[in-house]
């Protein structure tokens, strides 16, 4: 394999891979379940000591 062809399909399936990484962070970021976590984790700054 030399650089031309192992650039090209670093190109093509790094982007979707890439891609499909973006989709499964979407959705968990997403989920139903994870609401109360990150809505938690939102209002940390706001907490006094």
């Amino acid at each position: 394999m030399d650089y031309q062809s192992a650039s090209q399909f670093a190109q093509s399936y790094g982007l979707l891979y890439l891609f499909g990484l973006f989709i499964i962070v979407l959705a968990y970021a997403l989920w139903p379940r994870n609401k109360e976590k990150f809505d938690k984790a939102a209002q940390i700054p706001f907490e006094e000591e």
